[in-house]
């Protein structure tokens, strides 16, 4: 590799941009992570972050090496139902059907008040470090073809390939601590990020049916979670304010 490409103009742009929109890519992966390894005792939550995020570096620098392969997985291999679907498809909508059950799950446990955070920490723990990893490193591989292929199709150079990816994931581990206790300490937030991965799950299951009659701009269901979450930051402010008052009023 000729790490000169990365100061021409093209590579210079090509790793900003890239490394933007994997970061904007991998919130979804950090929020999925992050609500999973919360059923974990807190001192395991940062290792299954972690472990996580490694996975999916590692798996997206071996698919970027695999480049010619990648690209091959779009070609169809499979007719259902008078329509062709290549394995890219299918490996789209069974991460988008396991996303929308473990959505599904976890809000049904909060709604019914399920959750085991009451219990002690020894006894959350026992056979669930493995399971969740491996459900983290699932859903890894399903948003690392979405990454990858994006890649792909922003710049032939594959060491700026590589370079966002180990950027972007190094920040995601940086932040997932504290975007994890944020999302586990307010329930209502909790609730929302649920509901976003569900919305997700939906999207990827619509992307890999890959009708063309059928198209969700990705841009229209990020701006909607990035207002509901004002809205829903908004009405924090507004509770706590009015909690502050009536604590003074006393």
């Amino acid at each position: 590799m000729d790490i000169s490409v990365l100061f021409t103009a093209d590579g210079i742009i090509g790793l900003l941009t890239l490394t933007i929109l994997e970061l904007v890519l991998g919130i979804d992966n950090v929020v999925f992570i992050s609500i999973i390894a919360g059923r974990l005792p807190e001192k395991e939550q940062p290792k299954a972050r972690n472990v996580g995020l490694l996975f999916a570096m590692i798996m997206r620098i071996c698919l970027l090496f695999g480049i010619t392969w990648v690209i091959g997985l779009t070609e169809p291999v499979v007719t259902l139902f008078e329509h062709p679907f290549s394995v890219k498809d299918l490996i789209l909508i069974a991460g988008g059907l396991f996303l929308m059950y473990k959505s599904t799950t976890e809000i049904h446990k909060k709604i019914t008040h399920l959750e085991e955070d009451h219990l002690p920490n020894a006894s959350k723990k026992k056979g669930k470090f493995a399971g969740i990893v491996l459900q983290i490193v699932l859903i890894d591989l399903v948003f690392s073809f979405d990454s990858v292929l994006t890649a792909v199709g922003l710049t032939d150079i594959i060491l700026v390939m590589i370079i966002a990816v180990v950027i972007s994931i190094i920040i995601m581990m940086l932040f997932a601590g504290k975007i994890s206790g944020f999302v586990n300490k307010y329930p209502a937030i909790k609730m929302l990020a649920l509901s976003f991965l569900l919305m997700i799950g939906l999207m990827l299951v619509i992307e890999g049916i890959n009708d063309p009659h059928i198209h969700i701009p990705k841009g229209y269901i990020y701006f909607g979670m990035a207002y509901a979450l004002l809205v829903e930051l908004l009405n924090m402010r507004v509770r706590k304010k009015h909690e502050n008052n009536g604590k003074a009023s006393h």
